[in-house]
């Protein structure tokens, strides 16, 4: 999974454990450093296992993004 930031703007988020359709990317973090991807952002209106931030987004850690496709990406929370 080598992809750019701007490519997983507009991708939708689905969890596989459930099927449930979590919305939209709105935003990437990524280690300055090393130049990686850390995690996605996803816009939230349910609290879902204790993955958000303060803006009430749900914040998805790289490790639990198993699957880019052309448009939708797939995690496992």
């Amino acid at each position: 999974m080598n992809n750019k930031g701007m490519d997983f703007k507009h991708k939708e988020v689905i969890n596989i454990n459930n099927g449930k359709k979590l919305g939209f990317v709105q935003d990437v973090c990524a280690d300055l450093e090393t130049g990686t991807i850390t995690s996605i952002i996803v816009p939230g209106n349910n609290k879902i296992m204790g993955f958000f931030s303060g803006g009430n987004e749900v914040i998805i850690q790289w490790q639990n993004i198993k699957c880019i496709g052309e448009d939708v990406i797939l995690v496992d929370i």
